[in-house]
């Protein structure tokens, strides 16, 4: 017995030893509920950790936590990340089933999130929450929507939305409009939504900086894929939109919606369908400021690009839907009267721009295909501040002018600061508001036509020119007799012969 008590002793030290160790280290294990099984488990740690001690090699165990620092403090009720995951919430992303109802929680939860601050006054800052599809396909039977107006700061991406059959035809697959009532809503969602609503309805904008991104909308012909209504630095990014029957993507009010590194089509087709003539619906309908579509590709649609309001700018868009010669647009400005747009570094693809009465206009630097042209429609007359210059036009030699007029409704009768000029013309008519041309002959009148290639008639509003008799020793008194009906005459005192070059310009104010 006396033999015996050191070694208790001992190893009743080691055991208490032991204790200290697994409550510093924060291994679960406590006393009074200490096995047999736990005993020997520590005794294996002890032995481990006193072996890499001693040989100064030791790593702690992945099991255990590090001390927390000073600053530290436990996670408060709503702090953890703002990732709602939709199949967390029943969506099914095989797109067997409808997961309307499951994607609609997600919105209405990232809706209710915490808030960092404003964004514009009555926009609630919702911090960077994201709705994340998880890079699956789901069926959607409603159009998606958050409950009402006044967030900001969120990202729905990583994913296909789908409409289903019974999808309506005048629904967009993802709606930021103002919805106090949607359809998706349980009755819980629509009381919070309701009163969040009632507080956030200071803002004149329904929602600010919304991002959608890396998805693949299939409208199924039922109806569109976006619609952005009254909304403020909207950026989609990313996208392929398809299968629309109404809109591709929808902008209506508000300002700054930036749409880029997309593809929109109706049908999916690379080129040569032989159901072009059928297209339909506008892939991007613009009808608001100050929005930009930069590097995009339409490749089916009756119209690409429809613009009826101020200030947007186009850059790097490759428009292929239906051709010219079918009855498609690629980019149709309809704004009389306040064009204000700038279409720089395109690509028309056998498919053309129309421009009503445009105002402040820019057209350049841009490759037209296939006979592919510029049309101004005349709805009050008006043209006034137009740049065309510096383009591409290629075509197959069929007498196709590369600018037209379409002179409805009594055709232009205000002309001021127009410029069409350098342009380069390979197979089609060329035509400008600058024409240039020289007249070899031995007489006393030169007449020089500048019909075949001025784009408006009977107007010119300035002449230079220059006589010279070369070798001769005349110096005959000359003068511009006559500029009507878009030419041009040139008489001296004297026959001689001479060379004449002249230049007339329809552009610039008298």
């Amino acid at each position: 017995m006396e033999a015996a008590m050191p070694g208790k002793t001992l190893m009743w030290i080691m055991i208490s030893s032991l204790l200290i160790t697994v409550h510093v280290h924060g291994v679960t294990s406590q006393m009074g509920h200490f096995s047999r099984s736990d005993y020997r488990d520590q005794m294996r740690r002890l032995q481990e950790f006193k072996a890499g001690r001693d040989s100064g090699s030791f790593v702690a165990p992945s099991s255990v936590s590090p001390a927390p620092s000073p600053n530290y403090s436990p996670p408060t009720p709503g702090s953890s990340p703002r990732v709602y995951h939709v199949t967390t919430y029943g969506a099914d992303p095989t797109g067997n089933r409808d997961s309307t109802e499951a994607v609609a929680q997600a919105f209405a939860d990232a809706f209710r999130g915490p808030s960092e601050g404003f964004l514009m006054e009555g926009i609630s800052n919702l911090g960077g929450a994201q709705i994340n599809l998880e890079g699956g396909q789901y069926l959607i039977s409603k159009p998606l929507r958050f409950p009402a107006a006044g967030v900001g700061n969120i990202m729905i991406h990583g994913g296909t939305l789908r409409a289903s059959d019974d999808f309506p035809t005048d629904g967009y697959l993802i709606d930021l409009s103002a919805s106090s009532s949607s359809p998706n809503q349980n009755e819980k969602t629509k009381e919070s939504s309701s009163s969040m609503s009632a507080q956030l309805s200071s803002s004149s904008y329904n929602y600010e900086y919304i991002t959608l991104k890396d998805l693949m909308l299939d409208a199924n012909y039922r109806g569109g894929g976006i619609s952005v209504i009254n909304s403020l630095r909207t950026s989609i990014d990313n996208c392929y939109i398809t299968h629309f029957n109404t809109d591709g993507i929808l902008v209506q009010s508000g300002h700054e919606t930036y749409i880029r590194n997309s593809f929109l089509g109706q049908h999916i087709t690379a080129g040569g369908d032989h159901n072009e003539r059928n297209f339909s619906g506008t892939a991007i309908n613009l009808k608001g400021n100050d929005n930009a579509v930069t590097d995009v590709v339409i490749f089916s649609a009756a119209v690409g690009i429809m613009i009826s309001g101020p200030a947007n700018i186009l850059s790097g868009v490759h428009c292929y839907n239906k051709a010219t010669g079918f009855g498609g647009v690629g980019i149709y400005l309809r704004l009389p009267g306040l064009t204000q747009t700038r279409i720089v570094n395109s690509y028309m693809d056998y498919t053309g721009i129309v421009a009503e009465d445009p105002v402040q206009l820019d057209i350049s630097n841009s490759f037209f295909l296939g006979d592919a042209y510029i049309v101004l429609k005349s709805i009050k007359g008006v043209a006034n501040g137009v740049n065309i210059v510096n383009n591409m036009f290629s075509g197959y030699n069929k007498g196709i002018a590369i600018v037209q007029l379409d002179q409805s409704n009594g055709g232009f009768k205000e002309i001021e600061q127009v410029v069409v000029d350098r342009n380069i013309v390979r197979g089609m008519n060329i035509k400008g508001t600058i024409g240039r041309r020289t007249v070899l002959g031995n007489g006393s009148s030169w007449n020089i036509d500048f019909n075949p290639v001025l784009l408006f008639p009977n107007l010119i509003r300035h002449v230079q020119y220059s006589l010279s008799t070369g070798a001769s020793n005349v110096f005959p008194n000359h003068a511009l007799r006559n500029v009507s009906d878009n030419r041009v005459v040139i008489e001296s005192d004297v026959a001689v012969p001479a060379s004449v070059f002249v230049t007339v310009d329809q552009g610039v104010s008298s």
